[in-house]
């Protein structure tokens, strides 16, 4: 693969990120993030428990980014109400819904015990 191909396409991946951390509710998750990663020191969790909140917050940071993707796609595609867009709006905002609801049920099965 050339080099300076592979370098810009980081590039616009940055770029991707930078874009994506103005949305609000990445900025919320990036905060839970911080909390959760203080709570994992304090607490002292195992090596696979790491693994697995690292594998959750990065997935909910993908989710997350990937929801504003489409929404913004979908504004572009159609500036105008329209059932099908309100859909995918509304089926992309689930996604995160259910990816969120997923993160809070692993961080009870991973710190509950410990504080109990």
């Amino acid at each position: 693969m050339n080099a300076r191909k592979l370098l810009r396409s980081f590039g616009y991946a940055t770029e991707g990120i930078v874009a994506a951390l103005k949305e609000q509710n990445l900025r919320f998750h990036v905060l839970a993030a911080l909390v959760v990663f203080i709570a994992s020191m304090l607490t002292k969790v195992s090596i696979m428990e790491w693994c697995i909140i690292v594998l959750v917050v990065f997935g909910m940071f993908t989710v997350e980014m990937i929801n504003s993707a489409i929404e913004r796609v979908v504004d572009l595609a159609s500036p105008e109400h329209h059932e099908l867009a309100k859909a995918a709006k509304d089926i992309a905002a689930g996604a995160v819904l259910v990816f969120s609801i997923a993160s809070v049920i692993i961080g009870v099965l991973i710190f509950l015990p410990k504080w109990l």
